[in-house]
């Protein structure tokens, strides 16, 4: 079986899907999958150099431009599927041919377009769910990164479970991971935090994330302490006009920063050395932030919307997405450092159940099923 996978949808940032796709390639080739995968011609040696066995083709220069990428993958993408030979097509990010001459597997990595169109812009979630509605009638099969991303999606569009296949996305061990304190002090000493404690978060400040309230859930519980802990918010600026307002409000003696982008290298120190990592989002498909804080050792504090239960198992804490709630839960985590020290242990343990290996195995599977004409009856 020769899989194509179009990555032509990679941003120019690697975020988002770019990980999954950087993450899921190398897994494949692991498990023995025969791979061409087409990408930006900016792309197309970094994912040489990342899966060696695989034939990497340049898509034109012009699919570097959205609508231009969405117009060819009707039209050039389904002449690549007929010239490689390809026995089955991977549209890794929600959009896909109508008309394909091999069987379509899609990712759907979100159904928060349905649930909460209130945290995206309206052209953004017409278009996605439009893109899944069209995927759920056409795709031979469809990968999810959740339960909850697959129950919420059957629920807007009224399909059936039967080609939705639950791949749960992994963590790289070599950069995630508890570190030493010296390498908590050097990323600390970047932040110009001193001694300071500090809770920590990292994503994009889209709506979803809650910030605002975080912020001032954050207030309320350290405001009163002798020694109050910074608030770090790491990530994208994104979108949420609320977050900077927020910030300003914040009471003198209290210290918030926004990071902006941290370096790659320095995650696994950030989020290990943090009191608490706090993401109390409103709704997530996966939610790979909190596995990767818990994989580093992190306390994590989130919330029970959508996925994170998925995710966290016992081995977080968890909140409302109110101000009040997160407010609790970061002094109930605070004021225990016995119990920070059992989640750390528990998050780790919980941490290496998530493996790309295993990521990689559910999409075979997938692809199989969509090349044999089956459509699975139960989900791992």
């Amino acid at each position: 079986m020769k899989i194509l996978i179009d990555a032509t949808a990679i941003p120019a940032d690697r975020g988002g899907v770019g990980r999954y796709v950087d993450a899921l390639l190398p897994a494949l080739a692991d498990e023995g999958a025969t791979l061409v995968v087409v990408s930006q011609d900016r792309d197309a040696e970094v994912l040489s150099a990342l899966v060696p066995s695989a034939e990497v083709v340049a898509a034109p220069e012009r699919v570097g431009s959205r609508p231009a990428r969405l117009l060819w993958e009707q039209t050039g993408l389904v002449s690549l599927v007929r010239s490689t030979g390809a026995d089955v097509l991977h549209s890794p990010h929600y959009t896909m041919p109508r008309r394909s001459p091999v069987p379509v597997v899609v990712t759907l990595h979100d159904a928060t377009f349905f649930s909460h169109p209130e945290l995206h812009s309206q052209v953004k979630a017409r278009f996605f769910r439009a893109a899944t509605r069209t995927a759920v009638r056409r795709a031979a099969a469809l990968v999810v990164p959740s339960r909850a991303t697959r129950d919420e999606v059957v629920r807007y569009t009224h399909s059936s479970r039967d080609a939705f296949y639950v791949a749960y996305h992994g963590v790289d061990r070599t950069l995630f991971h508890p570190v030493t304190q010296e390498e908590k002090d050097r990323v600390r000493a970047t932040l110009g935090l001193g001694e300071r404690p500090y809770v920590a978060f990292l994503g994009t400040l889209e709506p979803r994330k809650n910030v605002p309230a975080l912020v001032r859930g954050w207030v309320e519980a350290v405001r009163d302490r002798p020694e109050p802990p910074a608030l770090l918010l790491a990530g994208a600026p994104g979108w949420d006009a609320e977050v900077d307002p927020e910030v300003a409000r914040v009471p003198d003696g209290l210290l918030v920063r926004r990071t902006g982008y941290l370096p790659l290298a320095d995650l696994a120190g950030y989020l290990s050395g943090a009191e608490v990592v706090a993401y109390p989002t409103l709704g997530e498909g996966f939610g790979l932030p909190v596995l990767e804080a818990m994989s580093c050792g992190a306390s994590v504090l989130t919330t029970r919307e959508l996925s994170m239960p998925e995710v966290g198992g016992d081995a977080v804490d968890y909140c409302a997405t109110d101000d009040a709630s997160i407010a609790a839960g970061l002094r109930s985590l605070l004021d225990g450092p016995e119990h920070r020290a059992e989640l750390a242990a528990a998050a780790v343990a919980r941490a290496d159940e998530f493996t790309w290996q295993r990521a990689a195995r559910t999409h075979l599977a997938a692809f199989e099923a969509a090349l044999g004409g089956k459509k699975r009856t139960e989900v791992d």
